[in-house]
């Protein structure tokens, strides 16, 4: 990973490249390299130049608004369902009709209006200490409530947005009282307050400190393909278990992106997108950040976690559950 920049990569100046044809104005909360090997290709087979301003979600969505009608941005590209959605609110996206996009990214991976479409998954699994072993009876994200696991469990801010989106599903699936004594729950089992990230709880869990906590899974990815040996101690601690496979399947969540309403290059931009869903693309857009595509099958370090079921609840429902997330990890005392 890069760290964030805001300058344009493919072009001299953003302000002088806006209005000319042939190019598209990325906005892009990615910073990875094999992402920019991506725009490359596209100005290479299409002429279109790719201008790229990089920097965090909150603050490109916050950027765009503030620009309103004058904005250069053609597409937003961010990660998490969570953040697609609230974009969405506040006015960020334009509804996009393509044969392509309809096609290649599954329905319960868009916007139902075509506001935005996923472009990359990631599967939040849980993680065990591999010594000790998978804790008898859990098999869903509901056992982690299970009071057999007190003391045992760590886990990562409920403000996190990953976690939000989690409990965004529970709510959907279970109802808001079943997913507000989930949330009870966990927290009467933690073993310290919430801290850390998730390669934090990875580590902690590998160690022994935890028994069990909850990742996505590009974090385990990252580890897998690290030649670092620290990495590799972390991962030979670790057991995975991808949840509810049973029944719904395990919850995914998305890298996406959305035509921005005011587009100067709109046409550009939904070609852009459109090439986003390629097999080419699908491929170094998932590898970037060790995630599985939305188009065909994955590759990387993540194979070695096997196949698993995904939830196929609509990704929408994950923002628009956000608000009722946030009361009901404030009501339990996650932190």
């Amino acid at each position: 990973m890069r760290a964030p920049v805001l300058v344009s990569l493919l072009a001299t100046s953003l302000g002088t490249s806006a209005t000319e044809p042939g190019d598209v104005n990325v906005y892009s909360a990615r910073h990875y390299d094999t992402d920019l090997a991506l725009y490359e290709r596209f100005t290479k087979t299409t002429g279109i130049r790719v201008n790229l301003i990089e920097g965090g979600s909150d603050g490109l969505i916050e950027r765009i608004r503030n620009e309103a009608e004058f904005s250069p941005a053609d597409l937003l590209i961010t990660v998490d369902a969570g953040r697609l959605w609230r974009a969405h609110q506040r006015g960020i996206f334009q509804p996009v009709e393509s044969s392509v996009l309809a096609e290649r990214v599954p329905a319960h991976l868009r916007d139902p209006k075509g506001h935005w479409f996923g472009l990359s998954k990631r599967a939040r699994v849980i993680v065990y200490n591999k010594a000790t072993g998978l804790p008898e009876g859990v098999s869903r994200y509901e056992d982690l409530a299970e009071a057999t696991l007190k003391g045992r469990v760590c886990m990562r801010s409920s403000g996190n947005i990953y976690n939000l989106s989690l409990l965004g599903s529970l709510i959907e699936h279970n109802g808001e009282q079943a997913a507000s004594t989930w949330a009870e729950g966990v927290v009467a089992n933690f073993h310290r307050p919430p801290q850390g990230n998730d390669t934090a709880q990875l580590r902690a869990v590998a160690a022994g400190e935890c028994g069990v906590s909850i990742a996505n899974t590009y974090y385990i990815g990252r580890l897998l393909g690290s030649d670092d040996p620290q990495h590799a101690a972390v991962v030979e601690g670790l057991g995975v278990l991808f949840p509810n496979q049973d029944d719904r399947g395990t919850h995914v969540n998305i890298s996406g992106a959305g035509v921005v309403k005011h587009a100067p290059n709109r046409d550009n931009a939904v070609r852009f997108l459109e090439y986003l869903t390629s097999d080419f693309a699908q491929r170094l857009f998932a590898e970037g950040n060790n995630e599985y595509p939305v188009v065909g099958s994955p590759s990387g370090p993540i194979v070695a976690l096997g196949e698993f079921k995904e939830d196929a609840i609509n990704a929408a429902v994950l923002g628009s559950n956000q608000a009722l997330a946030v009361k009901l990890f404030d009501r339990a005392g996650w932190q």
